[in-house]
């Protein structure tokens, strides 16, 4: 029978007060505050052994815990945790079986709940989409160098006030990451080509380059072309872009930047000089030591080779169009000439030759390269461009 409808810590106390007075049994007890006689020697046990305070209730936690781990697996994990401090729960339980063991390695719960014990858990702001870093449109990549993702990460001033625009580039399939640079502001388009060249010539050419539509990689006019990307165009490079205000169609490369975000790497430092070598060590860290699931627990390092084509500083020859195209070289100001009239092209393809293949009574589809800019119309004197450029490979024409 339970206690009377009372505070159960009153009741105790009554219940001792009355057999102190020796006017009551304990059988006589348990009828007068409705409980068993067994519960009667409980508190009469409790009372004799830590007086007053021992009717206090007190913990129900079972005083040895089977799966409790040792002193010394619980020193490791926060070892572990001390050296790469941005790491979670399952990369540092990786690293832990690594060294120890599947059979005397604790469960991921158990590694996560010793990092809340010391307050080693990152509360993570709430955000309103998280960025998948699955496949998606990139699920065609099989290998290394099919694609390279670029893109500014978001800027940040260094404690002498100086803008910070960190430059990335990592390989789609493996993640490897092949360059992470602070640059400062109003020099970042100016300084990614020598940056890519340096990059090219110490892991050779990808396949295709993505990026999203901003500059320097994109722009507005035909094509979306810069400087830059008609560049990668003349060293045979694919052009891929996501669409805009989709940053998940480039969401491998967009969750390597959600970790740099929350990294040590992140913090601003004294000058760009410091927060340079700060994000040299991110980049290290996160293509030979930091695990990914999606790679098997493996690091970008263990997947990554270098590509196969070379890149010796010069640009191959351009294009030869086909016969029966009509052939036209970009003037400085971004015009071509069509029959004694001057027709607007872009200004990024100044000093280029572009084809125009014929389709149908005066209008021409027009190339560059590999990639078809738009339809030119003679009637009207305007190219016309393409609706959106295609995120895979567009087969060239056969020549």
């Amino acid at each position: 029978m339970p206690w009377h409808q009372t505070d159960a810590m009153t009741e105790r106390v009554k219940l001792i007060t009355d057999h102190l007075s020796g006017d009551y049994g304990v059988a006589e007890l348990g009828r007068r505050y409705g409980v068993s006689r067994k519960t009667v020697y409980k508190w009469l046990g409790r009372h004799a052994a830590e007086g007053w305070a021992g009717l206090e209730d007190q913990s129900r936690a079972p005083v040895h815990q089977a799966g409790a781990i040792g002193a010394q697996v619980e020193q490791r994990i926060l070892e572990l945790k001390a050296r790469w401090p941005d790491w979670g729960a399952p990369k540092l339980r990786h690293k832990l079986r690594q060294g120890w063991g599947e059979e005397n390695c604790p469960a991921e719960s158990t590694v996560s709940a010793v990092l809340k014990r010391h307050g080693l858990v990152k509360a993570r702001r709430r955000r309103p989409k998280a960025v998948s870093g699955g496949g998606g449109p990139l699920a065609h990549c099989t290998g290394a160098n099919q694609v390279w993702c670029i893109d500014f990460k978001g800027w940040w001033r260094t404690r002498d006030g100086k803008r910070c625009d960190p430059l990335t580039v990592s390989d789609a399939w493996s993640r490897y990451l092949l360059r992470c640079v602070g640059m400062s502001a109003g020099t970042g388009g100016l300084l990614v080509r020598p940056h890519l060249e340096l990059l090219f010539r110490e892991y050779g050419l990808p396949q295709a380059m993505r990026s999203d539509n901003g500059t320097p990689f994109a722009s507005t006019g035909l094509g979306g072309l810069t400087e830059l990307s008609v560049w990668w165009l003349r060293l045979g490079l694919r052009l891929e872009r996501i669409t805009p205000g989709c940053p998940q169609e480039n969401g491998r490369h967009e969750r390597m930047h959600l970790t740099l975000e929350t990294s040590r790497a992140r913090e601003p430092r004294a000058h760009l000089r410091a927060q340079q070598e700060a994000l040299g060590k991110f980049r290290a860290e996160f293509k030979e030591e930091r695990p990914h699931e999606a790679l098997d627990w493996r690091v970008p390092a263990e997947l990554y080779e270098a590509s196969p084509r070379p890149y010796h500083g010069q640009l191959p020859p351009a294009r030869e169009y086909p016969e029966g195209w009509a052939v036209r070289q970009v003037r400085g100001g971004g015009q071509m000439k069509w029959r004694s009239r001057d027709v607007a092209v872009t200004h990024a393809l100044a000093g280029e030759r572009i084809g125009l293949e014929p389709r149908a009574d005066g209008v021409w589809a027009v190339w560059f390269e590999a990639l078809e800019l738009g339809a030119f119309d003679e009637r009207t004197g305007r190219i016309t461009r393409c609706p959106k450029l295609p995120e895979r490979a567009r087969e060239e024409p056969a020549l």
